[in-house]
């Protein structure tokens, strides 16, 4: 009796505690969103905004839920909770479901994608929006789709009759006759005549259905076989949870601290929305991965708090690896698995004969780590990684946790080649059937190569953002227009890159390049950089001209690239830039230190020792017992020497040499694109 009678005292507190936070809050809410509104507005426009915002906060935290005379279970509960903002539910979630207009996006990319490429295996295409509410998303999808054209039909599911009522209305006013509104439990909803869906979406009701596995199955009867899925919701999730799966697309964003896990769960709690980790990890395991993004929706730009969402794409388990009947085969990973590996592809028609060959050439079974991983997965009934399930076969799995991989902090060093493809090809001569296997870097080089339509070309880096950078170029030589792509790599800057990330790009990237790209989208968008003043090298390109400005050199500097003979430009750099650049003084401070050659200029330690024990060489003090880092600033100093004279006096700048064009602009010029 004691202990009950502390438990009751104990909870009533957390109850009053809750109830003055979320007065605090509402507090906190009101005056933001009225100093945050345009004084300018309309009066009327403002008051109706603060009306709409009054009445979502009472119905989400101060009304007390009720169970309506006619009835009990979700439904009513439901009905409790939005019947009395069902009006207002649009105007007022604006600022709290971010990320539906991404998920959209997303979706409709890839539909487009298939459609222009590949082609649907019917003309008809079928939408459901499951707890589709007021219809907000089928209005909203027009941006990136004709909907009443491009979908024969579409069916919004929902068991709220208030927000039902909502959605009729909107699409009475729209005219559209290809949207059926049902009320309906998710967990019974079905297509007559066995029909399957080609677009599944659920935009932040996945969190609202208590029951929430039964619907997670049947999802997989509703959709076709080469049926898209889009998923946007709350969640909150630690990373122990999944740090070992390799199935969910990545993991970038994805942990939530251990406070915000318990506030945020029992904050929606009391409107009987889950957060458990739960749902969104059955979601992953039911179907395969094609995009995932973890993401905080800054309320009031982050003065209120960040919740945590998501937003994810994904197709059937075994899309990746079957036919359009939906049955399972190994057919594809095998063929990815050869041409990870140069191994000759056993196809189920040849695969006696082909066998017979591998054994007659006595060549040893060589498996990529992709095929290893994806027949585990198999064998346990697991997703395949979500490289399989993407439109291309790119990017191989690679295990992204590992300390090889996270050594470089998320962040390349080379946003550019250096490396000129002209004598590459002068030297290798690549033809037809050649295969090369090449450090991706930058990804330049090997896109030159394929000028020469080798056979194929492996490209194969230890930091994973430099596969990053590859794939993004890839994808834009693939979907852009040229004058996207000369703004994106030409000139490094692009105010829409965001946009055209998620409505072009994205079905052409992997999940784990398209977190990173989405993630570091200010790379390209930012006013005062652009994509070659970032990574390691853009530091140092940043450092140079920050000396061009001190020592009061940007000026000739500027001349130098615009020069239009060579002897213009040696001019300049013998009387103006070399005295003052390739002084001692400056290569003692700046040039021959540690940080400069790694941290900036991306010269590797086991590079950089080369380097001295060269000069060492070079100077006849290898006997000496002089030790290497005792003349690192005159081996660094020596080699710069050696490679800026031949630079500036051999090669014209504005015409023949767009490296250190680069390097000094910040950007291309025409005159090389």
């Amino acid at each position: 009796m004691v202990e009950l009678s502390s438990i009751e005292v104990s909870t009533s507190h957390v109850h009053h505690l809750f109830e003055v936070v979320a007065v605090a809050i509402f507090v906190l809410l009101l005056l933001s969103f009225l100093f945050l509104c345009p004084f300018s507005q309309d009066a009327k426009v403002l008051f109706t905004k603060t009306v709409s915002f009054l009445r979502f906060f009472y119905a989400s935290f101060i009304k007390p839920h009720s169970v309506s005379a006619t009835g009990t279970g979700q439904q009513a509960a439901l009905e409790s909770f939005y019947k009395a903002q069902a009006d207002v539910y649009d105007a007022s979630r604006g600022f709290l479901l971010r990320g539906r207009e991404d998920m959209l996006g997303l979706v409709a990319a890839q539909l487009r994608y298939k459609e222009e490429k590949r082609g649907w295996k019917h003309n008809k295409l079928i939408w459901i929006d499951l707890g589709g509410g007021t219809g907000w998303n089928i209005e909203e999808m027009s941006r990136f789709l004709d909907v009443p054209s491009f979908f024969s039909h579409i069916y919004l599911v929902d068991l709220s009759p208030s927000l039902l009522n909502i959605a009729r209305k909107r699409f009475e006013r729209l005219g559209w006759s290809n949207v059926t509104v049902i009320c309906q439990d998710a967990r019974t909803f079905k297509l007559d005549g066995g029909l399957q869906a080609d677009l599944i979406t659920m935009s932040y009701s996945l969190s609202m259905i208590p029951d929430f596995y039964p619907v997670v199955d049947s999802l997989s009867d509703l959709l076709s076989p080469d049926g898209i899925m889009g998923v946007c919701d709350f969640y909150v999730q630690s990373i122990v949870d999944v740090q070992s799966r390799n199935y969910t697309g990545g993991l970038v964003n994805r942990h939530v601290n251990w406070l915000g896990r318990v506030f945020w769960r029992a904050w929606f709690d009391t409107d009987r929305v889950g957060l458990e980790a739960a749902r969104r990890d059955y979601l992953e395991y039911r179907f395969g991965t094609v995009l995932s993004v973890s993401e905080r929706n800054l309320i009031f730009g982050g003065l209120i708090g960040r919740i945590p969402y998501y937003i994810w794409i994904g197709k059937p388990k075994f899309a990746a690896a079957s036919d359009l009947s939906g049955n399972c085969s190994r057919d594809t990973i095998e063929q990815l698995d050869a041409a990870c590996t140069e191994s000759p592809y056993l196809s189920p028609r040849h695969h006696r004969e082909l066998a017979i060959n591998v054994v007659e050439l006595s060549r040893p079974e060589i498996r990529s780590k992709a095929y290893e991983c994806a027949v585990v997965n198999l064998a346990g009934n697991l997703p395949l990684p979500s490289a399989f399930y993407g439109a291309h076969n790119w990017r191989i799995y690679y295990e992204e946790h590992l300390p090889k991989h996270t050594q470089f902090n998320d962040e390349y060093i080379y946003a550019f080649n250096w490396e000129c493809p002209l004598l590459d090809n002068r030297l290798l001569k690549i033809g037809e059937d050649d295969v090369i296997l090449t450090i991706t870097s930058a990804g330049d080089n090997l896109l030159s190569y394929l000028n020469h339509h080798p056979k194929r070309i492996h490209a194969v880096d230890l930091n994973p953002t430099q596969n990053h950078i590859l794939e993004l170029k890839v994808a834009a030589l693939s979907c852009l227009a040229y004058s996207d792509v000369w703004r994106l790599f030409g000139v490094g800057k692009h105010a829409e890159f965001r946009n055209l990330l998620i409505s072009k790009l994205s079905p052409h990237l992997s999940s784990h390049a398209y977190q990173y790209w989405l993630k570091n989208s200010a790379t390209f968008t930012s006013s005062r950089r652009g994509l070659y003043e970032t990574g390691g090298s853009g530091r140092a390109i940043k450092l140079v001209r920050w000396l061009f400005y001190v020592l009061g050199l940007s000026d000739e500097v500027k001349r130098l690239c615009v020069a239009k003979t060579l002897n213009e430009q040696r001019e300049i750099w013998r009387s103006k830039v070399r005295r003052v650049l390739l002084n001692r003084f400056l290569n003692w401070t700046v040039v021959g230190t540690e940080a400069f050659a790694w941290r900036a200029a991306g010269v590797p330690p086991a590079q950089r020792k080369m380097i001295q024990l060269d000069y060492l060489d070079q100077e006849g003090l290898s006997d000496s017992g002089i030790k290497r880092q005792d003349i690192g600033g005159s081996a660094m100093w020596e080699y710069l020497v050696n490679t800026l004279d031949p630079v500036a006096e051999n090669t014209l700048l504005s015409r023949d040499n767009h490296f250190y064009l680069l390097c000094l602009l910040g950007r291309y010029t025409r005159e090389y694109a």
